[in-house]
């Protein structure tokens, strides 16, 4: 692995060849750094390098590192999945959720958002491939679920996530693109964060407009520790 900042140009390079290649502009896709169990040390790294927007599985991990970063303008976005009782941390410290499955979720969110801090962004994770160990909504399903969202006063619906199968075919990658693309007129959504390391050039070709990257920045992850 080279330093951070030549993995991240080297990262950077890679989306805009992808999505010269798919006909869309190169600034089309945004790039989330994905720092989970990477100390806070290559966070300040990166964003020295010039990124902001880091991607966390971990709320207590996530919410330290907020602590000991808080002079940097940091955005700060959970992609793990959440569970009830850090609703609040979640609501009250971060500036994106990528993992809303349901709606009990989305209200406590939405109730324990701080009236100070515009609303929360979210966007609704879709189980693609019906993938038993993964979390998510099946697509059938997203239509409901983004307009129970869409009514809540204090989150701001953006867009979908997903987590293709390893190895997954275009195909896969195609059918999560159709059905933003479905969904987007009639809720006004803007992200589909889709894409990670290995197969960014397939869902940038999807339509991806954000790729979550980790490893090709910060090099293998260290063992985690037992947080949530």
């Amino acid at each position: 692995m080279g330093s951070i900042p030549d993995n991240l140009q080297a990262v950077k390079a890679r989306i805009a060849e992808a999505a010269r290649a798919a006909g869309r502009a190169p600034g089309a896709v945004a790039l989330l750094a994905v720092s989970k169990t990477h100390p806070a040390a290559l966070v300040e790294e990166a964003c020295r390098a010039g990124q902001r927007a880091f991607g966390e599985n971990y709320v207590q991990e996530a919410v330290e590192k907020m602590e000991a970063l808080a002079a940097l303008p940091l955005e700060w976005h959970l992609v793990g999945p959440l569970q009830s009782n850090k609703t609040r941390l979640v609501a009250e410290r971060f500036h994106w959720v990528h993992t809303v499955e349901r709606g009990k979720i989305a209200r406590r969110l939405s109730e324990q958002r701080p009236a100070g801090l515009a609303p929360l962004n979210v966007l609704l994770q879709v189980n693609a491939s019906g993938e038993a160990s993964k979390s998510g909504i099946a697509p059938a399903a997203a239509a409901a679920l983004a307009a129970a969202v869409a009514a809540l006063p204090n989150l701001r619906l953006r867009g979908l996530m997903a987590i293709p199968e390893p190895g997954a075919p275009r195909a896969r990658f195609q059918e999560i693109g159709a059905l933003f693309g479905r969904l987007r007129g009639e809720f006004g959504l803007d992200t589909l964060s889709l894409g990670m390391s290995d197969d960014m050039e397939a869902a940038i070709a999807a339509g991806s407009t954000m790729v979550r990257v980790g490893t090709a920045i910060f090099g293998a992850r260290p063992k985690v520790r037992d947080a949530a």
